[in-house]
């Protein structure tokens, strides 16, 4: 497994601090996905924006088919999450 360098949460501050509490699940805790951003804040903002847009924004599928394939293409890639 890939191993990318990221700012740990309790290091965080500016921009990277404010987008982390923002985007923290239910537990409190700030995904992988997001993490890996860290080194580029703006990056992660836009990464979260980009994909609001992709899973919620106008779109003729539903929110559950657009899951769907995200699980489908998570499962091709061998992904975990």
């Amino acid at each position: 497994m890939a191993h990318i360098p990221y700012v740990p949460e309790r290091e965080a501050s500016g921009l990277l601090a404010r987008l982390y509490d923002r985007f923290r699940d239910p537990r409190g805790h700030v995904d992988n996905i997001l993490r890996i951003h860290s080194l580029n804040p703006a990056s992660l903002r836009d990464h979260a924006r980009m994909y609001a847009h992709l899973m919620r924004g106008p779109s003729p599928l539903t929110q559950v088919e657009r899951e769907m394939i995200a699980v489908v293409v998570s499962a091709e890639n061998d992904c975990f999450y």
